[in-house]
């Protein structure tokens, strides 16, 4: 029997919340329900034109959010999670190094929004989900914390000896979590991660202010 890639996991039992929540649930991400959160991931992966815009400044977003706008408007909720649970077209969404790391840092921070803004706890995942997502903080803390000044990061996964130094400077803040957690607070999602923040009163200051993220 094939083991199912991590990321196939995260898509599944996302489309499943998606199935069962219906498309006018809230998400974490201001102003969006469930519809428009579905039609983001379709059109990251599907439109060759405005996908590569999401991750580009100003004009370039803008465009990109008008055409997501749109393929919500135009498609039905069930119509974008099944083009989701089809998993990506033949191409760059399917590389093994973009599997194990863009797509599931996406999906796994994406079904976390869905679940958090539907009044959902934690999950207990499997240590193979751990350490794979431990290792995507390690790999991009660096540039998720990127507006960060005027101290260094650290982060540490909690209950194990496990920590990376992810901005060099002094003096140092310290985030402590699960890896999941971790990785919710450096895409942006401080409100609802569940970490422990601690260092220097203006490094932790310099933290809070912070806007993490893509």
């Amino acid at each position: 029997m094939t083991e199912v890639r991590l990321d196939t996991q995260e898509r599944l039992e996302l489309c499943d919340l998606f199935d069962e929540l219906g498309p006018s649930v809230p998400t974490l991400i201001d102003g969006w329900t469930a519809h428009d959160l579905a039609a983001h991931l379709v059109l990251r992966e599907r439109d060759l034109i405005a996908g590569p815009c999401l991750v580009l400044p100003g004009p370039f977003q803008r465009f990109a959010e008008r055409r997501r706008a749109g393929l919500a408007r135009g498609n039905d909720f069930g119509w974008l999670v099944a083009r989701i649970r089809s998993g990506p077209p033949i191409g760059f969404f399917r590389v093994g190094w973009v599997r194990d790391m863009a797509n599931l840092n996406e999906l796994f921070v994406h079904h976390e929004d869905v679940r958090r803004a539907n009044g959902r706890q934690p999950r207990q995942l499997a240590p193979a989900m751990d350490a794979a997502l431990w290792r995507n903080v390690r790999r991009g803390g660096r540039f998720l914390s990127r507006r960060l000044r005027a101290c260094g990061l650290e982060m540490h996964w909690a209950g194990t000896e496990e920590r990376v130094r992810v901005r060099a400077g002094e003096p140092v803040a310290r985030l402590a979590g699960a890896p999941g957690e971790l990785l919710l607070y450096v895409f942006g999602r401080q409100s609802a991660a569940q970490v422990e923040l601690s260092g220097p009163e203006e490094a932790v200051a310099a933290v809070r202010r912070t806007h993490f993220g893509m």
